[in-house]
């Protein structure tokens, strides 16, 4: 034997029994490992239930260790609305023991890790649908690569599926990919997926078939647990299109490049964020419509208020929600809402703690847009904490809102739009009949609008605005006192049913 090849057997050997002591050493650390991720998985199913008709728990329900690798298996159990009921899915796990685990390695990925878990569902009767709709396939499995530091990247799958949810009904889906990574002992997370189709068929003897079909969804998280240990940061869903068949008629309402972002963040003990909702394109029976946008925004939102007003929803309304419910199917009144001493003293501190804060929430644009014009809406609300909670409502209502501004812009060529393709989908043909009684509509809704005096007319657009601070009222440039602005709008208002 050659020096060479004497150095590289040497290393060889090294590495081998570096990595079976490793591998050694994790298997005896492994249950203890696995029984605290577990307890941490159910507090962050907790977390993202609040809210929800709908529990879910994960247990390890046997651990099977050798020295290379071990198998276990889990439990997951569902109950609730959410889950249709309740649901109880088998995890299987096939664990390889780091440092060098061996898929990795022929993978040519040296960074030593503490555990490559490949884990899929298993078959235990409750899941037969999916298994036949998989063609046998698992519906779901995934890698996941947990480091030293209890760090995790990996990969999670969606087997493609056709599935008959009976007679009539049936689901196609194309599967679904995503990478994840979770670090800073799970403070931190990131998500991206891609799905590229989905559709379902729903049918009825005594209804019309309904057909949902979309194509390109792309999801995106990043997100970082704030200090009340709830994730804040960026949420991405985006739909390149969405097809909707449905009616007597079979009508066909089309959406293309639908865009969902969300983003929030923690400033101190407040929470700001916002939600934004783009369609790029809306087409009814084949006829292009326009395209839409909603703008929403919130700031200064007191973490620890809001947390504990969840808390009493999940705990309290919720509750008495589903007991209405099942009361008023059954023919019988309703319970009454009952909360102790204690849940509305708590109820009180959440709301005094959320007003202090001086919450402001917003409406930063409704719009819709056609080829012939564009309508908007806006509304923008600062709160203030009142003296007390227990003040008459009309004193409440002028301590409570300390700023309000709103604006509304109708586009009368917009509306002519919708009134052409409204006429076009009820069967009408002669084009220069449809201009016609479109332009007449326009002109009666904005003759209406303007009649009430509440409106006014800026070019093609009927406009209003209103803005409110410190118990006055502007209102299209007129300042008055929030009463004589209620009797404005009452007289107004009783002045044009009077009329009809």
């Amino acid at each position: 034997m050659n020096k060479s090849a004497g150095v590289l057997l040497g290393i060889v050997v090294a590495v081998g029994a570096i990595s079976a002591g490793g591998a050694w050493y994790t298997g005896t650390k492994l249950e203890g490992v696995l029984q605290q991720q577990v307890i941490e998985s159910n507090k962050e199913l907790q977390a993202a239930l609040i809210g929800y008709d709908a529990t879910a728990t994960l247990e390890l329900v046997s651990l099977e260790r050798g020295v290379f690798s071990s198998n276990a298996r889990y439990r997951l159990k569902t109950q609730g609305e959410v889950f249709n009921g309740g649901l109880e899915l088998m995890i299987a796990d096939h664990i390889e023991h780091g440092p060098l685990p061996f898929s990795r390695l022929i993978r040519l990925k040296w960074l030593p890790v503490m555990a490559s878990s490949h884990f899929e569902l298993e078959n235990n009767g409750q899941t037969d649908k999916w298994f036949a709709a998989t063609k046998g396939a698992a519906p779901f499995k995934g890698v996941v690569n947990v480091g030293y530091d209890l760090s995790a990247e990996g990969t999670l799958d969606f087997a493609p599926m056709e599935l008959a949810l009976d007679e009539l009904n049936n689901l196609k889906f194309s599967g679904l990919n995503a990478t994840f990574s979770v670090g800073d002992n799970r403070r931190k997370a990131k998500v991206d997926g891609y799905m590229d189709s989905l559709s379902l068929f729903l049918s009825s003897p005594d209804k019309a078939p309904l057909k949902l079909e979309i194509n390109g969804l792309t999801l995106a998280s990043n997100l970082q647990k704030s200090s009340f240990d709830y994730f804040l940061g960026q949420n991405t869903l985006e739909l390149s299109g969405l097809k909707a068949t449905f009616g007597d008629k079979q009508s066909v309402l089309t959406l293309k490049h639908f865009e969902q972002k969300t983003f929030s963040e923690e400033t101190g003990s407040t929470v700001a964020g916002r939600a934004d909702y783009r369609v790029g394109e809306i087409a009814f029976d084949g006829k292009t419509v326009g395209s839409a946008e909603m703008l929403w925004s919130m700031k200064s939102l007191d973490s620890q208020g809001m947390l504990d007003l969840v808390q009493v929803y999940q705990n309290v309304l919720q509750p008495y929600q589903k007991a209405a419910t099942e009361a008023t199917a059954e023919g019988e009144p309703a319970p009454e809402l009952q909360m102790s001493d204690a849940e509305q003293v708590k109820v009180r501190a959440a709301v005094n703690n959320v007003l202090e804060a001086k919450p402001q929430i917003a409406l930063e644009s409704l719009a819709f847009k056609t080829a012939g014009g564009e309508s908007r809406f806006s509304l923008s609300l600062d709160l203030a904490k009142p003296q007390s909670l227990e003040l008459p409502p009309a004193e409440l209502g002028k301590q409570l809102v300390s700023q309000l501004d709103a604006k509304l812009s109708l586009s009368k060529p917009m509306v002519a739009d919708i009134a052409a393709l409204q006429a076009q989908a009820e069967g009408q043909t002669d084009a220069k009949l449809i201009a016609e009684q479109s332009a007449a509509t326009a002109e009666m809704l904005s003759a209406m609008a303007l009649s009430t005096q509440l409106a006014k007319l800026e070019g093609n657009d009927v406009v209003s605005a209103l803005h409110y601070a410190n118990n006055e009222v502007n209102f299209n440039g007129q300042k008055m006192t929030v009463e004589q602005f209620i009797g404005l709008v009452m007289s107004k208002l009783g002045g044009v049913g009077a009329q009809q």
